[in-house]
Formats: C-alpha cells, structure tokens, sequence
C-alpha cells in the first residue's frame, strides 16, 4: 500500500517559485506582438488555386494589410456575427489584389483583384475588360506554355495582356480561351457599398461575374490587401526563391 508521505510532493523552492511566476507574466508579453501582428496588421495566407496566375501561383503564401481597408467582422477569428460596418473604413482601389469573404460562402477566404466600385458598369467584350462602357487598355505580351494554369492540359498556351486600369494600376492576366465561357458578359453595375472582383486567369476564374456563385462583394467582407508574397513553394515542396518578395 502506497503511504501517504510517497504523495507529498516536495515544496519546490523560493527559486523555483519565482522562475514559475516570472514564466507565467512573460508568457502574454511575448505573445503580444504576435498577437498584434497577426490579428491586427498583417495576416498570412497561402494560395490553393490558379485563379490568380500569373500574379499569384499555388504554393505562393503572401501578407495581406488588415489594416489598409479598415476592420470588420471578417478582421478577427470568432467575431460575432452581429457586428456590422468597418472600423476605420477606406475603400479599395482600381487593381488592389484583396482577400475577402464572399456574400455566399462566408467561412472560406478569396483573393482576387478589384476591377469595379460602387456605381461602376462592368462588362466583358471579347475577353476585354470594359469599364463604364471603356474598354480598360491593355497591351499584349508573348503567349506563353500554361498548362497549370489552362487546366492542364499538356502542350496548352495562354495570351497574355498587361491591362491597365484608369488608375495606373498595371498587371498581367492570361487569356486561356478565345470567347470563353465569361468572356463576353451582360453589363453590370456594381450597387453602393459593393466591389466587382476578378482574377487574373480570366478563363479559369470563379468571381463577380458568376452572380450565382460570388457576385457583386460587400466592402464589409473584405479581410486584407495582398501586399507581398513571403514564401513559396513549388509542386515538389521546393523553394523559389524568384517569387519571393513580390508584390500582389
């Protein structure tokens, strides 16, 4: 039979006792700028899908701004759903590349650029973007082997365009299909307190031209703006490090 004195377990020493309690107040101090970073500033997310090539590739991981846009229900992990608005609110610009929520799928993260504000009339012509019944400039570029990004198939090539927008918001998008399926749309005027998203792979891109899926994005659900990719990785877990720094 165990004996009572075999429980006991030793008083640990005044030492100890300090180190224990020096341990326990230093534990929110230094997860405090973390805290800060994290949730507050710049928050990190890695990119699962072509949607965004060539801007952003899978296995690339960027910082988006929190702080940029303002903060709003989406900002924070665990937010109640009851709150509404943004916290030193500021809209997005022609071009940003922004993580948001969508109005039909609000647990999953998006990323895609901004091409339309309030009271702007979005349509697609051809593949060209039009914008308040302008087509946005764009220049092409050399085509380029894109199976990834054209839904792999062996031996596929994309068009590229740098597009413009009237901002001077410069950026490259693929063009995978003559006349896809978006490619030539209805006209849309994107309401109050609302953004027109798209991504750069315009034929391989599920977004505001999808009313059904996504549609018009309420500047409430934006999360970030894409400032930097930080880290990448290739298909075979490799670094590169050419991706590294850029920004969205």
């Amino acid at each position: 039979m165990t004996t009572l004195e075999s429980t006991i377990r030793p008083r640990a020493k005044s030492s100890e006792w300090r180190a224990i309690v020096i341990l326990i107040l230093l534990v929110p101090v230094l997860w405090s700028p973390l805290i800060l970073f994290r949730y507050v500033l710049f928050q990190p997310f890695n990119i699962p899908s072509g949607s965004m090539m060539p801007t952003l590739v899978v296995g690339d991981y960027v910082f988006a701004a929190k702080y940029t846009y303002g903060y709003g229900r989406y900002s924070f992990p665990f937010a109640p759903s009851f709150i509404s608005g943004r916290f030193r609110a500021a809209d997005p610009a022609y071009g940003d590349v922004v993580i948001f929520r969508s109005p039909r799928d609000t647990k999953t993260d998006y990323v895609k650029r901004v091409v339309g504000l309030p009271g702007d009339r979005i349509q697609m012509r051809q593949g060209q973007l039009f914008l308040n019944d302008k087509p946005v400039t764009r220049v092409a570029l050399k085509d380029v082997s894109a199976g990834a990004a054209c839904g792999g198939e062996a031996g596929a090539r994309a068009k590229r365009w740098r597009e413009t927008m009237p901002n001077g918001a410069s950026y490259i998008t693929y063009d995978c299909v003559d006349n896809g399926f978006a490619d030539n749309t209805e006209v849309y005027t994107v309401p109050p307190g609302n953004f027109f998203a798209m991504g750069d792979n315009r034929d391989n891109s599920t977004d505001s031209r999808f009313m059904s899926v996504m549609g018009f994005i309420p500047m409430d659900n934006l999360v970030g703006k894409v400032t930097r990719i930080f880290w990448s990785l290739d298909s075979r877990g490799g670094l590169r490090p050419d991706r590294m720094g850029k920004v969205g």
